[in-house]
């Protein structure tokens, strides 16, 4: 049986590119203040590919993974991206740590953040205009007897049902139990 490791068929080198591409479409720009103003500072000692960048308005050093979710961990980018990409495929997280040959923890830590970058990254919801809503469940009360929670609403001067909405609010009252 052939036993092939994905982490060695993708470099770091093109990482990086990808993530230059994606997060600075229009060219380096600093994380700080925005300023295109921008000179590259060489790179990083540890990973070669990671180029290191200094803001000429503000002075701020950066790289190319300052401030995204693949900044301060100790699993190279491919690792990363390769975790984002069977994710994409439905993988379960213990099959990505097999595929990945990483601990099991490692790969849970890395898909919740994942995640959670990706539900970040998604803009708030704005709705305008008329808005449908289907399937809505609405509290009756007792067991589906509205007519109860009409007559005691009525009994106590409100309208409401189990202290939602307008009207008095809900009384707590002791009751004996017998069994």
């Amino acid at each position: 049986m052939l036993n092939l490791n994905l982490t060695r068929l993708i470099d770091d080198a093109k990482c990086y590119e990808t993530v230059r591409q994606l997060r600075w479409e229009a060219g380096v720009c600093c994380p700080k203040c925005s300023s295109v103003q921008v000179i590259k500072r060489g790179k990083d000692d540890t990973q070669p590919d990671r180029q290191r960048y200094q803001c000429k308005d503000c002075g701020t050093h950066f790289d190319d993974l300052t401030d995204t979710i693949f900044a301060g961990h100790h699993q190279p980018l491919r690792a990363w991206i390769l975790c984002l990409y069977l994710m994409g495929l439905n993988l379960s997280n213990r099959q990505i740590a097999q595929e990945l040959e990483l601990d099991d923890d490692d790969v849970h830590a890395m898909t919740t953040q994942l995640r959670q970058g990706i539900v970040g990254g998604k803009p708030e919801v704005q709705l305008a205009g008329e808005v449908e809503c289907d399937e809505v469940y609405v509290t009756a009360g007792h067991k589906g007897n509205p007519e109860a929670v009409r007559k005691k609403g009525d009994k106590d001067g409100a309208t409401a049902s189990k202290g939602f909405g307008v009207g008095a609010p809900w009384q707590k009252r002791n009751r004996r139990f017998s069994a």
